[in-house]
């Protein structure tokens, strides 16, 4: 090992093979469904190439690859380090959004800087958040509630920027990361519990009194109300789900795609359900669920406060991104245009869940426990 990197050879020995193998398993899944979700896209709505969109999914998962293993071959103080240098880069480029930004859909989500690919600064701050977060958390010899207000000063203006593209599904996972890196940190349950009713009057104050942010209370109404008429994605994919049953209509025989726009990332799992059926959805629900499981019991294991901290809100992050994407899908959720962690088409989901991935891999090494 030297001071920046570990060898490959280090690295692949102390790797949890377990965890390597699904994070794989998992990459592999969302190449072979982006290519027969995104055909029939791509030749009969672009008229082009019918491997279009699959050929740039194919890209990005190289990239993403290569992303994986900078963060798991990383020194951890270097990682630490380079975190806090990559969030203020991400976060200034978060601020640049409602100025640059470009607006798809009515939502401005996007910078597009010419050189580079259009992308979501969101999907890189993420994991740096829960670092940084993480870190000041831990510090030693810290007031315990000086630091929470310090984490809290840089979760307020990443959430008010969020909800102003607006973007209600990452400010969810946002808030749920930080949550949970809180409660782990041994945070007294008054205090923790005052905080949530304090985030819980902020959001009220923002969706109820502040004109900008009504979009949310229109759609928490629309899907509160079914036969308002205003849920056709959500219902569409519910109708997806049910023609499929439980062993599919079979690859390239659904029809979700050719209904809802952006159906190969943010109604995935419904594409999936409609031509594989229930079974396989169920199945990949289950890797997800073993990938978490075993990551929390790695967290188990390690003595180093920051690096449990880091890691659950990782596997918080991926979970929680799972949940409400399945749950949008089958309508116990409202409509928030999350992707699918590893499976869903889209280059910033997946530059963003490689970063996750290249520090869950680093940090459950081996030799740190």
């Amino acid at each position: 090992m030297n001071k920046y990197f570990d060898t490959f050879y280090d690295c692949w020995k102390n790797i949890d093979k377990s965890i390597f193998f699904i994070v794989s398993i998992l990459f592999t899944l969302g190449l072979f469904f982006s290519l027969v979700s995104t055909s029939i896209i791509a030749s009969d709505k672009l008229d082009t190439n019918s491997y279009y969109f699959f050929l740039k999914h194919f890209i990005f998962v190289i990239i993403g690859i290569f992303i994986v293993l900078i963060f798991s071959l990383l020194n951890q103080t270097i990682l630490v380090r380079l975190s806090l240098l990559l969030f203020i880069l991400s976060f200034i480029a978060l601020l640049l959004v409602p100025i640059i930004g470009v607006e798809v859909k009515g939502s401005k989500r996007w910078l597009d800087l010419g050189v580079l690919p259009r992308f979501q600064p969101i999907e890189t701050l993420k994991p740096f958040f829960i670092i940084i977060t993480s870190f000041i958390i831990s510090l030693e010899k810290k007031n315990l509630y000086l630091k929470y207000l310090f984490s809290t000063i840089i979760l307020i203006p990443t959430i008010i920027l969020l909800l102003s593209q607006p973007d209600l599904g990452q400010t969810l996972l946002i808030l749920t990361a930080w949550l949970a890196i809180i409660f782990v940190s041994g945070i007294n349950l008054i205090f923790f519990t005052f905080s949530l009713f304090f985030l819980s009057l902020f959001t009220f104050y923002l969706v109820f009194f502040v004109s900008k942010f009504e979009y949310i209370k229109i759609r928490l109404i629309a899907f509160l109300d079914i036969s308002g008429g205003n849920n056709y994605q959500a219902d569409k994919a519910s109708d997806a789900i049910s023609s499929g049953g439980f062993f599919g209509k079979g690859i390239g025989e659904g029809t979700l795609n050719s209904q809802i726009p952006e159906a190969h990332t943010d109604y995935i799992i419904s594409v999936v359900a409609e031509e594989f059926g229930v079974i396989i959805v169920t199945g990949i629900i289950l890797i997800y669920l073993i990938f978490s499981y075993r990551v929390l019991r790695k967290i188990n294991d390690i003595e180093n406060n920051n690096l449990k901290l880091i890691l659950t809100g990782c596997i918080t992050m991926v979970l929680s991104q799972t949940i409400i994407h399945v749950g949008v899908n089958i309508r116990m959720f409202p409509t928030t245009g999350m992707t699918m962690p590893f499976l869903s088409y889209g280059g910033s989901s997946i530059i963003g869940t490689s970063i996750i991935t290249g520090i869950i891999l680093n940090l459950t090494k081996r030799r740190l426990i």
